[in-house]
């Protein structure tokens, strides 16, 4: 898939590796400047496309968010996309509710919504005085349809999907297109230590989760990429508010063999 993404300016999070780097890619391939942003060192998936950058973002520092976003629009003159991928989940605590440690109830919170939240914010208000800009957001099938043993990453990216929305109704009026993606269970490095790796922590249950895929397997990152570079096209200018689900049938239905 190509669309025209000449001189367009680029902002993705949590592009270091796995989702947010498969992104980046795919938008940087066609004619994007890129901005790799990560807590982690960016370079190395950065150098992998020519002309991007890579930058050092915490999506839970709010100064660094505001020097990233100003050095961009120092260097470039303008934002014209952000796509918020930067997330986390929990391996360690697959517990109930009840027994859900509020300290990592924080930690994740502070990542998947807040730290969306803030750098969000940052960028819209450089898009609003453009008045022009797109912002995608990665969600999550598990913000549509909740999971169990994952309280706070259900509640995080439910929050995503609400908060999408609401900021498409006050963003929209001012030039600016607001969508998100719900992806369904994507084979990166995380997911394979957890179910699809040889040493997965989860690996027993692979079958059960897989069996509910309509298609019968996990997605690529790639899958995702396409996901975003549609949303970021420049033909596509009618799609707003929208949670645009890339789960391979997952939440399609229940699919019993009775």
């Amino acid at each position: 898939m190509q669309v025209d993404l000449s001189g367009k300016v680029i902002l993705v999070t949590g592009a270091a590796r796995g989702i947010g780097e498969a992104i980046a890619h795919r938008l940087a391939a066609n004619g994007a400047r890129l901005i790799y942003a990560d807590r982690e060192d960016a370079t190395a998936a950065a150098a992998k496309s020519p002309g991007a950058v890579a930058m050092k973002m915490d999506v839970t520092d709010r100064a660094q968010i505001d020097a990233t976003i100003g050095r961009i629009v120092e260097t470039y003159g303008r934002l014209d996309i952000l796509v918020n991928n930067a997330g986390i989940n929990t391996a360690k605590y697959r517990v109930t509710f009840d027994e859900f440690p509020r300290e990592e109830w924080d930690r994740i919170l502070a990542v998947d919504l807040n730290g969306l939240f803030d750098v969000s914010q940052a960028a819209a208000r450089v898009m609003r005085k453009q008045k022009a800009g797109r912002i995608i957001n990665i969600a999550s099938v598990v913000g549509l349809v909740p999971l169990r043993l994952q309280c706070a990453y259900a509640a995080a990216k439910a929050g995503v999907v609400n908060l999408t929305k609401a900021m498409a109704l006050e963003l929209g009026p001012h030039g600016l297109l607001i969508n998100g993606i719900a992806p369904g269970s994507i084979l990166t490095e995380g997911t394979k230590a957890l179910f699809y790796g040889p040493g997965g922590q989860f690996k027993e249950s692979v079958q059960k989760m897989i069996d509910h895929v309509p298609l019968g397997r996990p997605g690529t990152t790639d899958e995702i990429a396409v996901a975003v570079l549609f949303l970021a096209a420049p033909e596509n200018t009618y799609t707003h508010g929208h949670i645009l689900t890339v789960d391979g049938g997952w939440t399609a239905g229940y699919a019993r063999e009775f």
